[in-house]
């Protein structure tokens, strides 16, 4: 009996209960049964309660923990970065054990199965849920390195060749000599500015400047690629443990969307798909959300700041303008983002972009440099493939060809937009140079900015792809550009180009006043040369590349560093006082390239983002899952 029985109190059941209070009865257990298992099962962080409960969940084949990121998490005593991809095999091997297995598996990418609550709502991330909150300290999705590395077409450091047999080859001395200025560079850096994002030779110290928000170790993030490709292990060690220990997310600074990705997030994704380490994909990915609010726009179209404090968007000016080049150049590394992350997010805002782009009318086909973030109007009809418009052209050919050329939006606009600036933009001096003028509504600026000596690489690149009737030309063109660009190299007192060339007046593919007569040791004309290399290997290209070289070793080494130059029309220049961390990023790894054998980082495998970071082509599986299809 649950209850005694009393006084005038008349047994309506067996067990002593009226009917109306045997149902309060009932009613009242069941709500406490429910509050029990409810605290149990339904309360977030009731981990430790489920474990009386519940026997352990065994962990399913296949099915990696993922890592907290490095300096977040509680100590660790074992020595391995986080969450360790499978064993990579060693640069220029593959592993023959493996790879039969490897080819069956369907993408690159692998998923947890969700098994709890933030597991799950990880997986609902992946349909375009946002991304986890900031308090979150892991990234729960798998990627399968090995099969990614299985599918690459060449090792990622080109076919080992005996070297003793060439021990004095010109070209090895060569290529010797780029990594050793590397090395040289990388130790200054080391020595003198270590964390700082970049070094001041002559003062022998750090520079930090605006420029990221309060993040911190540019060179060191920019290097990292550089040093594993020549091979200078001890450096890129001392590189990695700085991105482990002291590589901090949590800045508050207002920063460059296109300097952050293209540096930060570039050189991150290029480190993890060149090694596997996990500490580069799970930092690329933190870093690539804090970048989402700037896309909090009534286009979409993102603005050029974003505040690391606020996680807001922010405004130079009442009437702002997003630049062409810098919302335009986010694709590469925002897909890759997806990919490592199963976060959709990242590919639904540069798609979006793109979006916006297709539907606004443009003048003659050509793209304006500066956009409304807010209206989608063009804001000046001012066109350039230098400064403010340049690799938004490159990384639409570069989309083509990462996709495994299967992202024909990309293709249709790039080509279209080369054949506006062939209309509209292209001339030939009366001296027989090649050039790309600025457009200003129609006006044009008989001018190329240093910048701009890029596209001489970028139009030879996509030249097999154009119309059958179009390659030869365009091959043709990208020579003639690439020429010009080094005229204004060797049209100088030091083989240094200026930051800017003219074509008026008589003179051709110099600078005109001081303040465009600089050099801050830019790679653009060295890019060239090695996609003309790689495409003709004509001997010009080399000798143009070890001027170059030697211009360098000449003018900007210092004692403690390279430096850039202020006038390239003075055979005693002064130094400005930086080694930027492109120049480790881009010129010496593109002169490394244009010293090596085309399938070293062969461009089979890889394209290089507009900081020359190596990002890996997405070579369908057996599935068909290729980017352009989704």
């Amino acid at each position: 009996m649950l209850m005694r029985k009393v006084p005038g109190f008349v047994p309506a059941s067996p067990w002593g209960l009226r009917l109306p209070q045997k149902f309060l009865f009932l009613l009242f257990l069941s709500g406490l049964v429910t509050l029990c298992f409810g605290a149990l099962f339904l309360l977030p962080h009731s981990s430790r309660l489920k474990r009386l409960f519940l026997t352990p969940r065994t962990q399913q084949p296949g099915v990696e923990v993922v890592a907290e990121i490095a300096g977040h998490s509680p100590a660790r005593e074992q020595e391995p970065p986080p969450n360790p991809a499978p064993a990579a095999p060693a640069p220029g091997e593959d592993d023959p054990s493996s790879r039969a297995n490897l080819r069956r598996r369907k993408g690159w990418l692998r998923r947890t199965r969700p098994t709890g609550p933030r597991e799950e709502a990880t997986a609902a991330r992946g349909n375009g849920i946002p991304a986890q909150r900031p308090g979150d300290e892991s990234v729960p999705f798998s990627f399968d390195f090995n099969a990614f590395r299985s599918r690459l077409r060449h090792p990622v450091l080109g076919t080992r060749t005996d070297e003793s047999k060439e021990p004095q080859s010109r070209v090895r001395a060569q290529r010797e000599k780029i990594k050793e200025m590397m090395q040289f560079a990388w130790q200054s850096y080391r020595r003198y500015a270590m964390g700082k994002n970049e070094l001041r030779p002559l003062t022998k110290d750090g520079y930090e400047g605006t420029m990221f928000g309060g993040l911190s170790g540019a060179t060191v993030i920019d290097s990292l690629d550089t040093l594993y490709l020549m091979e200078l292990k001890e450096e890129f060690q001392e590189a990695k443990a700085w991105v482990e220990e002291s590589f901090h997310l949590n800045v508050s600074g207002e920063a460059s969307l296109f300097e952050v990705n293209i540096r930060y997030i570039g050189g991150l994704l290029s480190a993890f798909y060149l090694t596997g380490e996990e500490v580069f994909r799970i930092k690329a990915i933190k870093l690539g959300e804090k970048l989402l609010p700037a896309f909090n726009t009534p286009t979409g179209i993102p603005k050029g700041v974003v505040s690391f404090k606020s996680g807001s968007w922010g405004w130079a000016t009442a009437g702002s303008s997003s630049i062409l080049a810098e919302f335009g150049s986010l694709h590469l590394e925002f897909l890759h983002l997806t990919e490592l992350s199963g976060n959709h997010v990242f590919t639904e805002k540069v798609r979006n972009i793109r979006k916006v782009l297709r539907k606004i009318d443009k003048p003659f086909g050509l793209y304006p440099n500066f956009l409304s973030p807010v209206s989608g109007n063009w804001v000046q009809h001012h066109v350039s493939v230098g400064g403010l418009g340049d690799s938004f052209y490159e990384y639409l050919i570069k989309s083509w060809l990462m996709s495994a050329k299967t992202d024909l939006e990309a293709k249709n606009m790039y080509y279209e937009a080369l054949e506006a600036i062939e209309t509209y933009l292209l001339n030939v001096s009366p001296g027989g140079l090649t050039y790309i003028a600025e457009w200003r509504g129609g006006i044009l600026d008989h001018k190329m900015g240093h910048l701009a000596c890029f596209s001489g690489g970028m139009i030879a690149l996509g030249a097999e792809d154009a119309k059958e009737e179009k390659r030869a030309h365009y091959r043709e063109l990208a020579a003639q550009i690439t020429k010009t660009c080094h005229e204004s190299y060797a049209r100088s007192d030091t083989k240094l180009g200026p930051e800017a060339f003219w074509f008026n007046s008589g003179r051709e593919a110099v600078a005109t006043q001081l303040s465009e007569s600089y050099y801050i040791l830019r790679p653009e004309v060295v890019e060239s040369y090695m996609y003309l290399w790689r495409q003709t290997h004509d001997p010009i290209y080399r000798d143009w590349g070890w001027e170059v070289v030697m211009a360098l070793e000449k003018h900007c080494r210092t004692e403690a560093g390279f430096s850039g130059i202020q006038d390239v029309y003075s055979s005693t220049p002064n130094h400005d006082n930086k080694q930027q961390s492109f120049f480790l990023a881009e010129t010496l790894k593109y002169l490394y390239l244009l010293f090596s054998e085309d399938d070293v980082l062969s461009l089979e495998d890889w394209v290089f983002n507009t900081e020359a970071h190596p990002l890996p082509v997405n070579h369908s599986d057996s599935s068909g899952r290729a980017w352009g299809r989704h």
